[in-house]
């Protein structure tokens, strides 16, 4: 999920803020309970539309995108390359603003926020979860999670606290002290799990979270994802594996950039679908201490 580049004229139509949106003191997020009692929708969409310009060529990536998110939920997003799910995936991850319509995550809107309330949004409401993990290398795992903290301001000793009990969290304990390097792909993507969590987000975006996985590792990562939502959290995976698509409540499937279907498969505040096994996975115990999920 790359952030896109801007047109000087969307630049100039952002009206900047007096102050910040959100303090950067102590963390806002809501706690499970909270997020147990909330009915409201966390993702408000609104006839968003997101136009490219290429020189002389005009990109229509969306076209009049409106859908809702509740509360917790867990959705997938599907759709094949230049469907715009990716475009509209850095729009509810507020990396890029829409060309037109709104977008309103917890009931603000975005369109109009300027660059340092849209940085702050992001690492107080939502939690990112990479593909390719963007672990920092030559880093432990700890100081891996402790960064967004570090970004909110929170002092050393808080920071390794929370960071400690968000590894523990997915089974990571006894890896805090470990580099990327010294991690398989399941577990440094646990650590990028670890890290989208630490700050307890209203949301947690996954662009793509098991597509560098083994069978195995995506299992135990999709458990984690629906041990966050069974506490109460809104998960929103992009994925193009329907075998992940069909784990969640709900999907969305995206074509030459407008929703052509959204497909229920359980209720919003339902517990989680099983995790199933993988096609190509072979039968192994389940390493219970990968589930445990104590945000």
């Amino acid at each position: 999920m790359r952030r896109p580049v801007r047109s000087r004229r969307e630049i100039r139509a952002r009206v900047p803020r007096g102050r910040p949106l959100i303090k950067r003191g102590a963390s806002d997020g809501h706690s499970a309970d909270d997020a147990r009692r909330l009915r409201g929708p966390v993702i408000q969409v609104h006839e968003v539309g997101k136009v490219f310009e290429l020189g002389q060529i005009r990109v229509r990536a969306l076209r009049d995108v409106s859908l809702r998110i509740d509360t917790g939920d867990l959705v997938a997003i599907m759709g094949s390359s230049g469907s715009g799910k990716s475009t509209l995936m850095n729009i509810l991850g507020c990396l890029d603003i829409p060309t037109s319509g709104r977008y309103l995550i917890d009931g603000v809107d975005v369109s109009q926020m300027d660059e340092d309330d849209l940085a702050d949004l992001r690492n107080r409401k939502i939690g990112f979860v990479f593909q390719s993990f963007n672990l920092v290398a030559r880093t432990s795992a700890l100081v891996n999670v402790e960064l967004p903290l570090a970004y909110a301001g929170l002092r050393g000793a808080e920071r390794r606290r929370r960071a400690e009990r968000a590894l523990s969290s997915v089974g990571m304990a006894n890896r805090m002290h470990h580099q990327p390097s010294e991690l398989s792909g399941g577990q440094q993507q646990r650590v990028a799990v670890a890290r989208a969590l630490v700050t307890n987000p209203s949301l947690i975006l996954a662009d793509e979270p098991t597509g560098n996985l083994d069978s195995h590792s995506t299992e135990d990562v999709l458990r984690i994802f629906a041990h966050l939502n069974e506490e109460g959290r809104t998960v929103v995976l992009i994925t193009h594996e329907p075998d992940v698509a069909q784990q969640t409540k709900r999907v969305i499937r995206l074509s030459d950039g407008e929703v052509v279907e959204d497909r229920r498969l359980s209720g919003v505040h339902d517990s989680p679908p099983a995790i199933h096994r993988q096609k190509s996975a072979h039968r192994r115990p389940v390493d219970s201490s990968a589930v445990e999920v104590r945000p």
